[in-house]
């Protein structure tokens, strides 16, 4: 009863004190459901989201009950291909164009394949709904409903999505969703024998955190090409970060987290996590993220490539190339993007690695982190990665020369509020307009 009062008044301070701070479905209203086209939004959006009383005290993260580290999962460990295929300079966007292929969706945030060879798209509904998208038509009967158990929305709601690397075989899934009281859930699920319906009471809990505020939960989930999971979580919200999440490594918010989903229970904690022997919780990756949205890894190089929202002034893209030991700090909140952000500066023995990528407020108010294109159908756009914003509904391409320095350049126009974006079996690339739509890249 004490917990429910507490989530009550922190929620609403929450509308009483107001901050600077943006950010993918932070910007969203909690509006009535749209199901309409996504060329006629029905969704109200706002540049301002709400902050709680920075001085609530620090939150209670629950410990996991798998921090012991037990050999993982015999993996081999991934190499970089030898020969690489990317376009040595963008292509003119003029020949190419977004195609609406569904519509009539309900607040949709996630796209995702299943690399089962059955070609279908499984789409994220933040209420609690994973619809299923089959030759370009959406199912009537859902993959999996839990809206009994899903908080939504705002910054709420399921928010992602992974298949196993051998669902074919298991028929596991993994999601990510905030729950009645606001926290964080890791779940596992799993497909029946009718291959379109999981079972919604097959549920088993990986890890809970607990949001301290309603903001900021981040959401992203995907299993790297090391075969373990790999989870994106905001600073646990507010505004500026008040409770110095990010930069403090013995809790999970702020984080980018690793775990191996195929050992012990709930999970096992990888040999060669940074913090294993101490410094910080063992699940801890990499740390200093305010609010990534959507990261994913380049299925040729495996290189992962991370959006973060920015607090007030820049948004930015996080990068790790193949093989990184983790232990990265991307500087949140002593830096937003490559800017100084708050009144004190990083310890000397501290390390801040630079976005790549970054775009001021003139431009857009929320990143969404996108994915790299490895697809058939256009090869002009080898080894570009596509990324966009909520906000402005602009696409940027992103393409790391063979010097190692980034080009950056806009692209596309939308006029979308662009949540997510994904890709199909085949590489091919997709974006998910929250308006309900899911539009691909072809030729025009």
């Amino acid at each position: 009863m004490f917990r429910f009062y507490l989530k009550f008044i922190l929620c609403l301070l929450s509308v009483l004190v107001i901050s600077a701070c943006g950010g993918s479905l932070e910007a969203i209203t909690q509006t009535s459901p749209s199901t309409a086209h996504a060329d006629t939004p029905t969704v109200e959006i706002s540049r301002t989201a709400t902050a709680s009383n920075p001085q609530s005290p620090e939150p209670n993260v629950p410990e996991p009950t798998a921090t012991e580290t037990i050999a993982p999962t015999e993996i081999p460990e991934p190499t970089r291909t030898e020969t690489i295929t990317s376009a040595a300079e963008f292509p003119i966007p003029d020949s190419y164009q977004w195609s609406l292929i569904a519509s009539g969706l309900n607040r949709p945030i996630g796209l995702a394949n299943a690399s089962d060879d059955s070609g279908r798209l499984f789409i994220l509904e933040q209420a609690g709904i994973i619809r299923i998208l089959r030759e370009n038509q959406l199912l009537a009967e859902p993959f999996l409903d839990i809206t009994d158990r899903v908080g939504c929305c705002g910054e709420r709601g399921l928010l992602g999505l992974a298949f196993h690397p051998q669902y074919s075989e298991n028929g596991f899934f993994l999601v990510n969703y905030t729950d009645l009281n606001g926290d964080t859930v890791i779940a596992r699920f799993q497909v029946t024998e009718q291959i379109d319906q999981a079972d919604p009471d097959s549920e088993v809990k990986l890890l809970v955190v607990e949001q301290p505020y309603p903001n900021h939960n981040g959401g992203g989930l995907a299993f790297g090409p090391d075969g373990y999971l790999y989870i994106g979580l905001g600073d646990g919200g507010s505004g500026g970060d008040p409770l110095g999440n990010a930069q403090n490594r013995d809790v999970l918010l702020g984080k980018l987290l690793r775990l191996d989903v195929d050992q012990s229970d709930p999970y096992a904690i990888p040999s060669d996590n940074p913090y294993v022997q101490g410094g910080g919780a063992p699940e801890v990756w990499a740390y200093g993220l305010r609010n990534p949205w959507r990261f994913s890894f380049d299925r040729l190089t495996g290189d992962l490539l991370l959006g973060d929202v920015g607090q007030g002034s820049w948004e930015e893209i996080d990068y790790l190339p193949a093989g990184d030991p983790g232990g990265v700090n991307f500087g949140w909140n002593y830096r937003e993007g490559a800017q100084p952000y708050s009144t004190s500066t990083a310890p000397q023995e501290i390390e801040l690695t630079d976005p790549v990528a970054v775009y001021g407020r003139d431009q857009g108010y929320s990143v969404t982190g996108g994915v790299v294109y490895r697809g058939v159908k256009l090869p002009d756009w080898q080894g570009i990665y596509f990324f966009g914003d909520y906000g402005s509904g602009l696409i940027w391409g992103l393409l790391r020369k063979e010097d190692g320095s980034w080009q950056n350049r806009v692209l596309f126009e939308t006029g979308a509020s662009i949540t997510s974006f994904g890709e199909d079996e085949s590489g091919e690339v997709y974006f998910v307009s929250y308006q309900g739509g899911i539009y691909q890249l072809i030729n025009r």
